[in-house]
């Protein structure tokens, strides 16, 4: 298993996050903020220096939305919180940042041992005082 840290990102979460008409295209918009973190793979998040292996979890309408080196992507057969709960879990020892602003799935992800910070951290890259 890889000794990268692995940044998990609520694409439903982070998409919904800013009202830009993303719901007339929801794949479109799943494929715009793929290709807008990318370069966090090489160059890490802010308080998380790199490299790290950066994973978009899609559901629903999005499911059609294709990994591109450095952003792999997870389509939830379900639920995407579910299958971020998953994936903290698959990740062992790793350390694990969850970009997400949905509370239940925090509380979640925390209870397993991962960090969480909001959506603004991947949009802007600015980072945010809500980790941990």
């Amino acid at each position: 298993m890889s000794a990268q840290p692995l940044v998990l990102v609520d694409a439903a979460n982070v998409v919904g996050s800013v009202p830009d008409g993303w719901w007339r295209d929801r794949q479109g918009a799943a494929e715009r903020l793929r290709d807008g973190i990318v370069r966090y793979a090489g160059a890490g998040l802010p308080g998380l220096p790199g490299p790290v292996e950066v994973v978009l979890v899609v559901e629903g309408a999005a499911r059609g939305v294709e990994s591109v080196p450095g952003v792999r992507v997870e389509a939830a057969p379900g639920s995407g919180d579910d299958r971020i709960v998953e994936l903290v879990a698959e990740a062992g020892d790793r350390a694990v940042l969850v970009v997400t602003a949905d509370r239940e799935l925090r509380r979640r992800v925390t209870e397993l041992g991962a960090e969480v910070t909001g959506p603004r951290t991947v949009r802007d890259g600015r980072p945010r005082a809500d980790r941990g």
